[in-house]
Order: C-alpha cells, then structure tokens, then sequence
C-alpha cells in the first residue's frame, strides 16, 4: 500500500522537527520544507526561524529522518505579503501582528499549495492546536498544553485549508515534545526555542523600521502626549514608536504611573492616562474571518485581544463585514490593528482585526 505524502515546514526548531520524526513513525513518506526570507542575520547570535543556522538545522534534521529536504525562497512573498503590512500599520500607529499574516498568506496558502502540487495529502507543521472532524467539517482547537497553545496565530484557517494540514504537536505538551527530540535522537534536541518575529533582528521593531520604511525620518513627524482631558503634557519622537498599553519611554513624570490609551493617527498625537484609563469594554473588529459558519445572531463567546492575553467572556453582534465586542469586564489595552480571537471553549470560532475602540 502506498503510503500518504506529507510536506513538513521545518523551520530548524525542535517543534518542527518532532512533527516530522512523528509523521515518519506513523508511517507517512514526509518531505521537509524550509521557508526561506533570505535575510541577513550574521550579527543575531540566537538565530530566528528563517536564518541561515535554521536551514542548515532542518538540513541535519531531515538527513539524521533520512527524509527528502527542500529550501523554498519566499523573500519577495514575505515582504509583500507581511513587511509591507507590518509598516504601514505601525505608521498609522496600530500595532499588527505579522504571525498572523504569514500564516494565512505565507505558510497556509503559498506553502500550502506547494505541497498539493508536489502530491502531497497534507501540510504539517510544528504549531501547538489541534485539527478535529466532525459531520460539520473541521474544527480548531486549542492545543493540550494551554501555555504553548498556538490557535490564536491560526484564526484566519477555513474548511478548504483544514483538511490538508496536521498538527501532529496538538496533543503533546512542550516538555514532552522535547522527551520527544531526545528519544528520536534529533542533533536539534536542546537548541533554545525563539520568541522573535523572524523579520526583525533582536526584536527592535523600532529600527526595523526606520531602516525599512522609504523617507523615513521624513514621514514621521513628533507630535503631542495629551492626557485624557486634552492637555499636552509632553511630546513624542512619532506614532510608529509607539502602541496602547506602553508604559515605558513615555519621557513625562506625573507622579503615577501612566499608559498610553489611545493613539490618534489624523492629528498626530498620543492620549496617555492611569491604568484605569487604558481599559476598554467595546470594541469594533473588521476583516472578519470564520473557520466554520459564520455567527447570525448576538452571541456570548470568549474573545482573545492579543496571544498573552487572558480570553475573557464577551458579547458579539454581526453587522454586515464588522462585529462589535462588548467585553462582560473592561480589558487592559485593546489594540487596533491587533488580532481578536473568538473562542468557545477550546474551539476558535474565528477572528478579526481590532478597529476602532467605543470605550
């Protein structure tokens, strides 16, 4: 009999490369895919995801499987696609999340169709989520190890894209992924996981920036920090350096601690105010997207404002392309142009992308 094809993207790390050493046991022919961005990162002692040590780790991975291993260039797809977005976004002061974008453009859609065309049954990858099936399709899940649980990267999956992809991670939880390497015998069983965006070198989003963005220095202009009854109580260097909830930098002393609330991009200027003051209940989310069916009517689900944030109980009403977020409780720093997951219980119902914030 012959056995299923899968593509594994192997990024270099230990996640990656126990889903492949999995799907292998289980009995599938597995060919690894490295993503590669073709950017330097000669000065980044910790690697990231898409640098040269990655794709020379995948390499002795897929040699020690003995597994067919490919590199994929997708430098010019990662900046249109993702980089573009990311500083735009940042110059009209909202906060993106660019994990977001790679997944549904990059890995789950170009990859994706990369590994179909090369007869493959399904794309794997190292995330921790879970895919299950049922009589009404697929479902996301949340992983089993709450603490790594990746679902909320994953929000903009459909129904087309589910049925080709494995977790093979979903049910394991980190520690046990790394028993995992080491039984396998994998060269990349101790290598330190990364927390980076791949694009951005030691995570200075700031300089990424500024050496990114055409005219950069004269595009962004400094402005005002106002306080929430509009008076200026200081200045900043300009929006882009700047994202609700910030604390620190701020270069103003009001005797209490201070949290940027809002930032307005049409007058140029920075809202700062108590802790208290950078809470937030309603919200509207726009470019909506829904693994299943989409919501008809009001409904109480949680809803998830950024990956390290808590899911709290919310109340959601769809009204044509926008769905407005009542929060049950006020929320610390609900961000625009950050992504709001919607979850009952362990299952993402779907997403969208924080817009304006009602109060």
């Amino acid at each position: 009999m012959k056995r299923k094809r899968v593509v594994v993207a192997m990024s270099g790390g230990v996640d990656s490369s126990v889903a492949a050493a999995l799907l292998q046991k289980q009995g599938y022919e597995v060919i690894g895919i490295t993503m590669c961005f073709n950017l330097p990162d000669a000065k980044t002692k910790r690697p990231g995801c898409c640098g040269l040590q990655g794709i020379e780790d995948a390499r002795r991975v897929a040699h020690a499987l003995g597994i067919r291993h490919y590199v994929l260039n997708m430098q010019k797809a990662l900046k249109e696609r993702v980089i573009k977005d990311f500083c735009r976004e940042y110059m009209k002061g909202r906060t993106p999340n660019p994990c977001v974008r790679c997944n549904q453009y990059l890995k789950f859609d170009l990859l994706l169709k990369k590994a179909l065309s090369l007869g493959a049954a399904f794309l794997a990858t190292g995330h921790y989520a879970r895919i299950t099936k049922s009589g009404a399709g697929h479902f996301l899940k949340k992983a089993k190890d709450k603490h790594k649980d990746q679902s909320y990267f994953l929000y903009r999956l459909g129904q087309e894209q589910l049925k080709n992809i494995l977790f093979p991670l979903g049910n394991y939880t980190k520690t046990e992924v790394r028993s995992l390497a080491r039984k396998f015998d994998l060269p990349v069983a101790d290598k330190p996981g990364s927390q980076e965006i791949c694009f951005v070198p030691d995570m200075d989003y700031r300089t990424f920036l500024q050496k990114t963005i055409p005219d950069f220095h004269g595009r962004i202009k400094p402005g005002y920090i106002l306080d929430t009854q509009g008076n200026i109580i200081g200045s900043h260097k300009g929006i882009a350096f700047y994202t609700v909830g910030q604390r620190e930098g701020l270069g103003i002393a009001m005797g209490y601690p201070v949290y940027i609330t809002k930032i307005d991009y049409r007058n140029n200027s920075i809202c700062v105010g108590a802790k208290n003051e950078a809470l937030a209940k309603d919200f509207l989310a726009g470019d909506i997207h829904f693994v299943g069916d989409p919501i008809k009517k009001r409904i109480a689900l949680k809803v998830k404002i950024r990956y390290n944030h808590k899911e709290a109980f919310a109340d959601l009403g769809l009204s044509g392309k926008t769905v407005e977020v009542r929060f049950r409780k006020p929320q610390f720093a609900v961000t625009p142009g950050q992504s709001a997951v919607f979850y009952d219980s362990d299952r993402v119902v779907g997403g969208g992308i924080i817009g304006k914030v009602l109060g």
